[in-house]
């Protein structure tokens, strides 16, 4: 299993061709005041409006925000719409040449209205849908499939996104997936809703959710059990290298036609939109398949960014640096760290997080000490050793440690109080145990940029000083708050 951070810094710049349906989002924000005195609906005062590109163009607004080269294939009215939204795809730098204009339909657009109560969070009011459901006339079918052949050529993926708006028609996909198969391309498809999946036959993999899925498999998708066998039966009965089942707060569920099955849980999120939350899934795991992921990890990296965006309002992009920053606090890892909180890491698994903080550009100060009671000098302490790098590891002594250090009554609270204790700090972003006198072994692995001890120390007298001074490191002398030390508090309270 790959580490995921890895993965984001390897996926490359896929070429991605996205067939679908291309549409306008557009918002209307404002201010619910009051019930209107005409009818008994809320007021809104609208403040601010603004349009972003939904359906099949949202998921190639992912992918382009998350460093694809994307090419969409559609359709637009020949209307203000259409033509805004061929606008804002060119202007993000998305290939637009296979959007065909049909003067016979309208731009699907959808309108929501986002209204504030009291300084609450906004929240969806009302959607307003302007659009045609007709399947694309023979004529159009024709342009679409003549620029889909030059399309396929030049791309490592290619995505379905059918919203049921006419242009996935059997024809079209028909061609998009023997055109992709003859090139050894996988073809992946966000299906619409419907009992009938027929036109996906062949694709690589689909991407139904929980209600979708059941629709088409016939059975109710309540447990773990059933949304594998869903994921098997459209496996089976699609011809599909993978079924893919999504299944919201619960993740996703994996049938391959090599026999492997599982559940890919998602970790709980703050949810406040969960539209566009399917683009971002589908967008995600196509960009890490063309880059040559194995499913698997592609499932885990589609579950962290479809997780990133229902955090935000309406349809919103995703990028590698939110994802990366995501990965890095995950308290998904906890299970691979010793007790003490998801700040609290085993050396190797310390390590590799700051390889990962580290080909993101950031760097790291190190601090090491007993604290056996955390006091407000400690606290001071931490915050100037925080402003030295962008993250700040503690290395903690072990209680075998303190007790060779500070003698057999010492320490007062356990390491894995203490762990805890640093590790609720927003200043310390790693705690490490140690069981050595000195930290330098932790040192040496850990390599810190800055290496951060307190100003009654001289800097020849500093563990590891040498060291990472020698590949290009500093030291920092930190200040110390006056008055303050474990052991004249300890003793103050015994007189107290």
């Amino acid at each position: 299993m790959t580490d995921l951070t890895e993965l984001v810094q390897n996926l490359g710049a896929p070429r991605v061709l996205v067939v679908g349906d291309v549409m306008l989002d557009r918002y209307v924000w404002g201010n619910a005041e009051r019930i209107s005195q005409e009818a008994p609906v809320v007021l809104l005062r609208a403040d601010k409006r603004e349009e972003r590109l939904g359906g099949a163009s949202s998921v190639a607004t992912m992918l382009q925000a998350l460093g694809a080269r994307t090419s969409v294939l559609g359709v637009v009215g020949n209307d203000g719409d259409g033509f805004h939204a061929r606008r804002i795809l060119t202007g993000l730098g998305i290939d637009a040449d296979a959007v065909v204009t049909d003067p016979d339909r309208p731009t699907t657009v959808k309108e929501r209205y986002i209204g504030r109560a009291q300084a609450k969070h906004p929240q969806q009011m009302i959607r307003v849908d302007y659009e045609s459901r007709e399947p694309a006339s023979d004529r159009v079918e024709r342009q679409l499939a003549d620029a889909l052949a030059a399309k396929v050529r030049e791309a490592d993926v290619v995505l379905i996104s059918d919203y049921d708006k006419g242009v996935c028609t059997p024809g079209l996909l028909r061609a998009a997936i023997e055109m992709a198969k003859a090139r050894g391309v996988r073809v992946v498809a966000d299906p619409t809703r419907g009992g009938d999946y027929r036109k996906y036959r062949g694709c690589s993999s689909m991407t139904p959710n929980r209600l979708e899925a059941s629709l088409a498999v016939g059975f109710a998708i309540n447990t773990r059990d059933d949304a594998l066998r869903a994921a098997a039966h459209l496996r089976d009965t699609l011809e599909l290298e993978a079924g893919i089942v999504t299944l919201d707060k619960d993740g996703m569920a994996l049938a391959h036609a090599d026999g492997r099955g599982a559940v890919y849980p998602t970790r709980p999120r703050q949810v406040y939109d969960i539209t566009g939350a399917g683009d971002m899934v589908m967008a995600t795991l196509g960009l890490a398949l063309a880059a040559g992921a194995d499913y698997g990890d592609a499932i885990r990296l589609a579950n962290v960014a479809g997780g990133l965006e229902v955090e935000k309002i309406g349809v919103a992009t995703v990028t590698r640096e939110e994802i990366l920053a995501d990965l890095l606090h995950s308290p998904f890892r906890a299970a691979e760290r010793v007790p003490g909180g998801a700040k609290v890491a085993a050396l190797p698994h310390l390590l590799a997080e700051l390889d990962g903080r580290r080909r993101n550009g950031q760097t790291v100060a190190f601090t090491n000490g007993c604290f056996d009671v955390l006091h407000a000098g400690h606290v001071q302490y931490l915050a100037e050793a925080r402003r030295q790098a962008d993250c700040l590891v503690v290395a903690v002594n072990s209680d075998a440690s303190v007790r060779q250090l500070k003698g057999p009554t010492r320490p007062l609270n356990p390491v894995e109080a203490r762990a805890l204790v640093l590790a609720g700090l927003q200043d310390v972003d790693y705690v490490t145990i140690f069981n050595e006198q000195t930290p330098a072994s932790v040192i040496e692995a850990v390599r810190p940029d800055v290496l951060v001890k307190g100003a009654d120390y001289q800097k020849a007298d500093v563990v590891g000083a040498a060291f990472v001074e020698s590949y290009g490191g500093r030291v920092h002398l930190a200040d110390l708050r006056a008055g303050f030390s474990t052991t004249n508090l300890i003793e103050r309270m015994k007189a107290a």
